[in-house]
This record gives structure tokens, sequence and C-alpha cells, in this order.
């Protein structure tokens, strides 16, 4: 075995006798008790705005139960050891709503129950086109009755607050008495099925999953049932954050069998039971409708109204046309997103799983930011990191735009809260948070959190890219304009000007991406993407004043703008420190990180990783290590002001030391080998970032789906073989293609034409799929194709062509004659 901080070889990670290739769905043909979390993560379902995991209809067979609604969460006091002024006072946690999937099944009076049951068939199937999570399995009793279960599950795309559950009983060679319990279950507060408190929720202690709480979170406001109708609700207030939520559902039994039915509602549970004499050959079917509404401060009795009219809406059009709808919805985003790789089945598989769980993860986030987790778990408490604007986004702005403006309106949603922050900070300007739900900083550690201040320039970054890709001057004007604005001041005022003959502009005290290296002194990636920051602002500024009169004094107005400042913002941008080490011919990271010595990872035993895990942070902190790539992710954002050369004499040099103890790291790593010439390395990072979650590969995909893996797993692809960048609006193509893949297929949404992109090995071809033209630089030659009219450019090769991996650093020399060691702490 390679060490874990060197890419895998290229392999298929999954077990094909468990996990066949089907290019359209994730299917599963046994279960395991050994990695239940894991798998209800991959099989979750969700809408950006309601995620159901994968648990099992009958609930207690579960590592960790989970039904989460973006942005539902609840505040707590944050119990610092030593208080100091501008700390994070409120902690915000994701709160787990109400769980309707249970479904249990008895036979004879016999539980279903998976991990025991005799299963003679077993087929579960998250399909991508559909939208539908299945499970069809053929159960012996104890009895020896044979016995037909077929449950489909969905959250609607096209409907943001409902989810639809089927489930389908058979009895097949013998009648028996039959009990189906359908429950909406409090587990935040409550107990599971068995009324054992330790199982209603989930297990573990990790710095990255969610705190508990200590009090009630969900008060109970009201409850109700009709058993004419098969309606049950449950309505809940958040004690501390004062959220509310509703959960209603309705039940529909289709079947010839005789049967009677029995309603239970109370605070924490409400059940609708189905007693059925079971005649063999005659099937029982429940149709479950479940709708959930949350408000920061709505009643929950308006809400379970908001409920009721959801689920009564989806009754009148019937389960068809939500299915249907689903369909059409999915059919959509494959027409705009989908990438495809010939010949090879089982990384199209794996890609189109990433892609489809982005889907989930921000689809109908309206109104609220896309979690580090999605809706799929708990992990990270649901916040939002800066991982969204630089991992996702993309993905969104060049496939489905209206979303990405989505989530760049909801960060403008939060400059107030921003401003505020950066007042605490005693800056001017505004400072977004690193980690938060409700626009306050949530992050208890400042070092590797509140110090990362390169989220203002993520999100401007962001900001920049989705406005060159759709030329979206309104959302510019009215709302994107003072983000830019509001950023670059905090960054003239965070920074400063040294009394030096050149007059450099130097940020200091920052952390940059990589957290294994905190609060030092001219970051590059902070300064290289301030810099960017300061250079949008003042474009957009001045370009709006030569527009448009009228809206530029309105801006001026609004935001108090005085046109010194801008001039400052410039200065600032053409002053702005940029290390470089002239002996080593890399830049560094920090101002003194080439002083530090490298920590051995090549000698450091797997069970000490990750390093976060195991080693005090000040340990970490003194070497020269990385959790993810700090540098090298500024050459892949920034790549137009740094030369081939400067990449990968700088790639060579940080790649030996990246950890790759995050998740964030192998995608960017990926897409810098492929641009500098180490193409089989290229293919690894790829691939291991593939299968991140599929393969479990970071032992916590039992806590969510690792989002920004997903998206950047889009950007490998487009970005990384398919050699695409933005460079100030101007949108180029430089492929690297994998010597053992045939071609690549991708689509681009530029300025509202969507062109598909075929990379071959000796050419690239460009299609209109729909909308006007679109021009590109392939290669250095500009082309412009339109409608019916593609376009086919040679290319010769595929970039340069590097073999092996960059050698490691220790053993270099120092300007000053010292030589850089390799050292494993405490050893």
């Amino acid at each position: 075995m390679s060490p874990s901080h060197i890419a895998p070889e290229a392999m298929d990670f999954l077990d094909r006798t468990r996990y066949p290739v089907d290019e359209w769905a994730l299917v599963e043909r046994r279960i395991d008790a050994d990695d239940l979390g894991a798998t209800e993560t991959l099989f979750s379902v969700g809408n950006g705005y309601l995620g159901l995991r994968g648990n099992v209809e009958e609930g207690r067979d579960s590592y960790s139960h989970g039904t989460f609604i973006n942005g539902f969460h609840e505040t707590w006091p944050i119990q610092h050891a030593e208080e100091a002024f501008g700390f994070a006072r409120v902690g915000q946690t994701i709160v787990n709503a109400p769980d309707a999937k249970v479904i249990r099944l008895y036979v004879d009076d016999e539980p279903l129950l998976l991990p025991i049951a005799d299963l003679l068939q077993y087929e579960r199937r998250l399909d991508f086109r559909t939208g539908v999570l299945s499970r069809d399995i053929l159960w012996r009793t104890p009895g020896g009755k044979r016995v037909q279960i077929r449950s489909r599950r969905m959250v609607s795309f096209t409907q943001r607050h409902l989810a639809v559950l089927t489930f389908e009983v058979t009895m097949l060679d013998d009648h028996a008495p039959v009990a189906i319990s359908s429950q909406i279950l409090n587990r935040q507060d409550g107990e599971d099925e068995y009324h054992v408190r330790s199982k209603s929720m989930g297990e573990g202690v990790d710095p990255r999953k969610a705190g508990q709480m200590r009090h009630r979170v969900l008060v109970p406001q009201s409850n109700s049932g009709n058993i004419a109708d098969g309606r049950v609700a449950l309505g809940y207030q958040c004690a501390e954050s004062g959220m509310t939520i509703a959960v209603a559902a309705d039940h529909r039994l289709e079947t010839a069998n005789s049967y009677t039915k029995r309603m239970q509602t109370d605070d924490d549970l409400a059940k609708m039971t189905y007693r059925i004499d079971a005649e063999p050959g005659q099937p029982i079917t429940l149709t479950k409708f479940v709708s959930y509404h949350t408000s920061r401060g709505v009643p929950s009795r308006e809400l379970l109204d908001r409920c009721r009219r959801t689920l009564d809406r989806a009754h009148d059009e019937g389960l068809d046309k939500q299915l249907d709808d689903q369909r059409a919805w999915l059919d959509d985003f494959w027409t705009r997103s989908d990438v495809e790789i010939p010949g090879q089945p089982e990384v199209q598989q794996a890609t189109r799983w990433n892609l489809f769980q982005i889907a989930q993860a921000a689809a109908r986030a309206e109104g609220t930011g896309i979690a580090a987790k999605g809706v799929t778990g708990s992990g990270y408490g649901g916040h939002y990191f800066w991982d969204t604007e630089v991992y996702v986004l993309p993905f969104l702005t060049y496939t489905t735009p209206r979303m990405a403006r989505n989530a760049l309106r909801f960060r403008y949603t939060l400059l107030d809260a921003a401003r505020n922050r950066a007042k605490q900070m005693a800056q001017q300007g505004a400072l977004f948070p690193w980690r938060t739900i409700n626009g306050e900083e949530a992050s208890a550690y400042y070092a590797a959190g509140t110090a990362q201040y390169h989220i203002d320039a993520d999100v401007s970054y962001a900001l920049s890219q989705y406005l060159a890709a759709t030329g979206d001057i309104d959302f510019l004007t009215r709302e994107g304009i003072d983000i830019l604005v509001e950023t670059a001041r905090m960054w003239v005022d965070l920074g400063f000007w040294r009394n030096e003959a050149d007059g450099t502009f130097h940020i200091h005290g920052v952390t940059g991406p990589d957290e294994y290296t905190t609060v030092v002194n001219d970051n590059l990636f902070t300064n290289v993407m301030a810099r960017f920051n300061l250079r949008r602002a003042v474009q957009a500024v001045r370009e709006l004043a030569e527009r448009d009169g009228a809206e530029y004094d309105e801006v001026v107005k609004r935001l108090k703008l005085d046109l010194a400042e801008v001039d400052d913002w410039e200065r600032a941008a053409d002053d702005m420190a940029i290390p470089y080490d002239e002996h080593l011919g890399v830049h560094p990271q920090d101002q003194h990180f080439l002083e530090r010595e490298v920590w051995d990872l090549a000698n450091t035993p797997l069970d000490k990783r990750p390093l976060l895990l195991n080693y005090h942070p000040l340990v970490i902190y003194r070497f020269q290590v990385l959790k993810q790539a700090d540098v090298v992710l500024a050459l892949f954002l920034q790549g137009e002001h740094f030369t081939p050369e400067e990449k990968r004499a700088d790639f060579e040099y940080y790649d030996p030391i990246t950890t790759g103890d995050s998740t964030l790291s192998a995608v960017v790593q990926s897409i810098m080998a492929a641009e500098v010439g180490y193409h089989d390395l290229a293919l690894r990072y790829f691939l291991a970032a593939l299968y991140v979650d599929l393969a479990d590969r970071h032992h916590n995909t039992s806590d969510g789906v690792h989002v920004a893996s997903t998206g950047g797993v889009w950007s490998a692809l487009v970005n990384g073989f398919g050699g695409f960048r933005d460079q100030s609006g101007v949108f180029t193509l430089d492929p690297r293609l994998p010597e053992t893949w045939e071609s690549l297929t991708f689509r681009l949404t530029l300025l509202g034409t969507r062109v598909r992109v075929d990379v071959h090995h000796d050419r690239v071809d460009l299609c209109i799929e729909d909308g006007k033209e679109a021009t590109l630089v392939v290669r250095g030659t500009e082309v412009t194709v339109t409608p019916g009219d593609p376009v086919s450019v040679p290319i010769e090769g595929q970039g340069p062509r590097l073999e092996g991996q960059p050698a490691p650093v220790p053993g270099r020399r120092r300007a000053d004659g010292t030589i850089i060691a390799a050292i494993v702490p405490g050893t």
C-alpha cells in the first residue's frame, strides 16, 4: 500500500459483485451492516431544501437516522475555555427534522428486520434519470412464507416541499395477517421506534460532526390526525433559534384485501397503522405524500396550512404526475449538465452519481446556502463554507446559472451580517463568516476558521465568474456590486503599505485554505485572490459609471462611495505582495513557510492520519505540511498571472507535502497535474476524488456527501482534462485528455448559449445545442460557433507529458545554505 498522501493507483474502487456497473444508477445487490452509515449517505434523496437519508424504511436498522431541511437550525451559546473579544458567540447546528420515512412491516406478527431477515432477493437502486430511490426484496418469513416488498422514495425537484413514498407488499403463496405502520417520528428529542433514546439519531465523536444539544430542541406546538383521509401532522418551534417547522403526511392504501386502520398522534409521534388480511397474489400498496415547511418565525399552525395545500395539490395531481414531473426535470438537468466519458462505464457511473449529488444539494436551495453536506447528513453542523463558491458554483454557473444566482443572492442577503462581523474584527467593509447558517460566524476555533479572510475574495470570485458567464448586469448593478465594494474596502483596511522603496502592500495575520498553517503573513492564496477582488471591484465601479449614470449615482449614494477609495483599491492591487523565493524557485505559501522543516509523511503511520485527529494543532503548525492545496489552488483560480514554468515548479514543490486529509484537495491537484503535464498523476487524483464518497475513502461518508468534492469532480473533468478556463471573460480550451480515454464530452452555457464540447486526442469539436452563438479560444485560436454549423479544431497532442510524480522536498537547500529536513514529530 502506498502512503496515504500519494495519489492511489488508477483502479475501480467499488466491489462490483455488490455494486454492478450501471451508467445511470447506483445499484446495491446486497446489504452489509458494517457500512450502513456510508450507504445511508450514498442512497440519500433530496432537492436542496429537503433531504432524506437512505435509511431503510423499517427504521431501526440504521447507523444515523436523518431528515434534514436546509437552513433549519438551532442556536446555542458557544462556551470558550478562555474568552476574548470578537470570538464567535452563537453556534448554529442543523436540526434533525421529524422523520417521515418510517414504514414498518409485520407478517404473521413478525417484523421485517433486514440484518436478520432471510432475503431471497435484494436490490436497491438510486436512479439518476428518475430521481427515485427504489428497493425490491423477496423475504422468506420465519414461518416460511414468501413476501415480495417493493418501495420507492423521492424528494421532488418540482415541488420544493414534497416527498413521495410508496410501499407495496404481496404475499406470493400463502395467506397471512399483515400490519403496516407508517410513522412521523421526532428523533431530534425523542426515541427510536423501540423507545431506545441512544438509537434515535447516530453515533461517533469527530470534530467535523454536528454537536449534540443538551436541551429539548423541538418544542411541540401542535399535532393532529384525520383517520378518514389518512392525514397526520406535527408542528414544532426550535427552543432557542425560534425557527418553526410543520410536517404532514397523507396516506392512501390500495388493495383488494380487507383491512382496518388505526391512527395515533402525540407530541413526538404520528402513526397510521393498517391491518390487512392478505391473500396470496393480492398486492397491498401504501402511497405516502409528505410535506415539510419551515420558517424563521411564522407560527407552526400557519406552516401546517401550507403543508395541507401542498398535500392537497399532490393528491389532486396524483402519483404518476409527480413521477413524470421528476423525470422531466432531470431530463432537462442532464441535457444541460451531463459529462460523457465513452468507453469508461465505471467512471461514467461514478461521475453521474457525483453530478446528481450537486443537484440534490442545490436545486431548490432558494433563500439558503449550499451546505457542506447538502441535505444528506449533519456533518459540519449543516454549515455553509467557502467551498460553495470555489467548488460548487462553477458547475452551476456553466450549466444552470439560475441556481448559481440563487446561491450568490443568498450571500448578498448576509451582507449586513458581514458588515457587522467586519466591525467586530475592527475592519471596514464586510467580512463574510468562514462557516455559518444564519450569517453569524459559527467557528469557535478562530485560527483555522475566522482567520480565513479569503472567504471575501472567494465570494467575489464566484460572483465575477457568474457575471462573465451570464452577462447578468441587472444582478451586478442591484446587488453584486455591493459585495464587490464592501469586500474591497475590507482588503484595503486589513492590509497596509510598508515604507519600502517599492511601496508593497501586505496582508498579515490570516489563514489560507490550508488549515495546517494558520495566522500567517502574506499568504500567497489570500494575496492573489485579494488582488483579484480589488481589481474586479475597480472594474465594476468604473464600468457602471460609464454605462449608466443614474444607476451609478444610486450605487454611490447607497454605498457612500468615494472615488478616492476606488483609486486606493487599484493601488493596493498593483502593489500587492506576491511572495517568491528566487533560490528555490517557488512561491512560498506564506512569508515564513519555507523556514520550517518538512513533515515526513512517508514515514508517518497510517493510524496517525488524518493529522488533525492525531496531533495537536500547534504541532502541525510548525511544519511544512498541507491539509489541502493552497498555492496550487491559486495557480488554478488565477492561472493567467503565473507562467507555465512557475506553475510546474510550485506544483512539484507542494504536491509531495500535501496530505490530502481534506477532500477539497485531490480535485485541484488533478487539475494542476493535468495542466503542468503529470498526466498519469492527474488521472489518479481524479479517480481518488471521484470515489471519495462512493468508496468512503476518507472514512466519514456516514456524515453526509462531500458536496464540494462532487462539484470539484466536474471541475477536474472540465477544467482539468477539458482544459476550460475563464480568463477575465475570455473562454479558453487547452485540453489534457487522459491517454486511456477515447474522448470527453461536456456542456458549457456561455452568455445564454449552450455549447457542447467534444475533446478527442487530435481535435476539439464544438456544437451549439441551444442558443445563438459562442466564442471560445482553442489552443490560441479564436473560434465562433453558430447553430447548425459545428466547428472542429485540430490540436496536436494533449499538452506536456511528464512521467511519474514530483520528487520529495527534503534535501533541497534554502538560500541561507540550510537543508530542508524531514521529521515525524514524536519519534
